[in-house]
């Protein structure tokens, strides 16, 4: 299943490591320096052209992909668990 992160972007929900709010997450000095580095090495992909509430951190084939979005954590958590469910429902 795929989950919506904002403008024109979608992930897979198997890829997805982490969703975590930007200003709750962000206070802490390993948070802020893995944003940073994740930013140097071209590994964060910037999803929203409003104020950014979450990052979502991906992995796919080994690389490791931080989406920045203005949708909030838990409206994500929400769509994710959303979308487990109906991948629950028996047939």
């Amino acid at each position: 299943m795929y989950l919506h992160l904002g403008q024109e972007t979608v992930v897979r929900t198997d890829d997805i490591i982490g969703i975590f709010d930007l200003e709750n997450t962000s206070i802490s000095k390993i948070t802020k320096e893995f944003l940073a580095k994740a930013e140097q090495a071209g590994r964060v992909v910037n999803v929203s052209y409003e104020l950014p509430k979450s990052f979502v951190i991906c992995t796919c084939k080994r690389k490791t992909a931080v989406y920045i979005t203005q949708i909030s954590s838990a409206t994500l958590r929400k769509r994710a668990g959303f979308i487990d469910g109906i991948a629950n429902i028996d047939r």
